[in-house]
């Protein structure tokens, strides 16, 4: 087993990388682990997109069969979909294919170490280390991993040095989590993250509508297409109420729903669902979760509940 070196400056030994497989998340870990000095030894990448992407990303890197890159890692990263984990690990068990010894970690926000144990079993170091960020396969990816908390679990203290020194290394933040709370912490993610893009979609789909056959002389036409006027619009507001959140809580609430204006969001309702009667539903659901932080008057929520009848 690797054993890190001088856990006080938090320093690994390098490492043989291999990834499996060589997606968004798996060459932006990769690359950010060999500018940590790691050699990444070997990648497996099946699709077209995949291999033009190892190529861009991790060019000295030859691209092996999963057997292959598994047998070369002292670091073995899985960061393939949380569907296919389960059957990778199970496949890699069956064919002996990883070493004991191997430190396997994989990326998978959903699941803690749990889902390694048939490679645990046979002698590897299990680490799930979850980048609590969005990947879109262009540079800003690495950028932005310098800036990102790692969601790590461990079996042991041992692990949790090592997953601790490598977040360190790439620059991240690790943050420990409990194997029993794995599922709590990737719901609270998706919930900050996921539902806050199909917020701004709908946002956005209601300001087209608002904007359309508006424009002034000489201004772009309003289209469906992003970062059109409908985006300009709401960016600053949704930056600033994002920021406001992240710092000031509850006290970043603000709105008709907030200052008790039922009257308002009656015709908030209205509006939306002329537009789209799901548009107005979602606006209905979020405005009662709001009023709920916010105590609303008793007006507002008869407004929300009428509406849901």
């Amino acid at each position: 087993m690797v054993q890190p070196e001088g856990l006080d400056g938090l320093r690994p030994a390098r490492l043989k990388v291999g990834v499996i497989s060589a997606g968004r998340v798996g060459t932006a870990l990769g690359l950010a682990l060999e500018r940590a000095e790691h050699v990444v030894v070997a990648c497996s990448a099946i699709s077209n997109e995949s291999l033009r992407r190892a190529a861009r990303r991790l060019p000295d890197t030859p691209v092996q069969p999963i057997p292959e890159v598994a047998a070369a890692s002292e670091l073995l990263l899985l960061t393939v979909p949380d569907a296919e984990l389960p059957g990778l690990v199970a496949g890699l068990a069956a064919t002996d294919a990883v070493r004991p010894g191997t430190i396997v970690a994989h990326t998978s926000g959903a699941n803690g170490i749990g889902v390694l144990a048939p490679l645990t079993e046979r002698g590897a170091l299990p680490l799930a280390m979850h980048p609590a960020m969005t990947f879109t396969g262009a540079d800003e990816d690495i950028v932005r991993l310098s800036e990102t908390c790692f969601g790590i679990t461990a079996a042991d203290e041992v692990g949790y040095a090592i997953a601790q020194s490598l977040v360190l290394e790439i620059g991240g933040e690790p943050v420990r989590v409990r194997e029993d709370a794995r599922t709590l912490y990737h719901a609270a993610l998706a919930h900050g993250s996921n539902h806050v893009v199909t917020v701004i979609a709908d946002a956005v789909e209601a300001l087209r509508a608002a904007l359309q056959g508006q424009e002034l002389l000489g201004q772009e036409l309003v289209v469906d297409g992003p970062g059109g006027i409908a985006e300009r619009v709401l960016a600053p507001l949704a930056r600033a109420a994002l920021e406001n959140a992240l710092q000031r809580g509850q006290a970043a609430l603000t709105g008709p729903v907030a200052r008790n204006d039922a009257q308002a969001v009656a015709r908030h309702l209205a509006a939306l669902h002329e537009v789209d009667p799901a548009l107005g539903e979602a606006y209905r659901s979020a405005s009662l979760r709001t009023a709920q932080r916010a105590h609303a008057a008793p007006e507002v929520f008869e407004v929300l509940r009428r509406e849901q009848e």
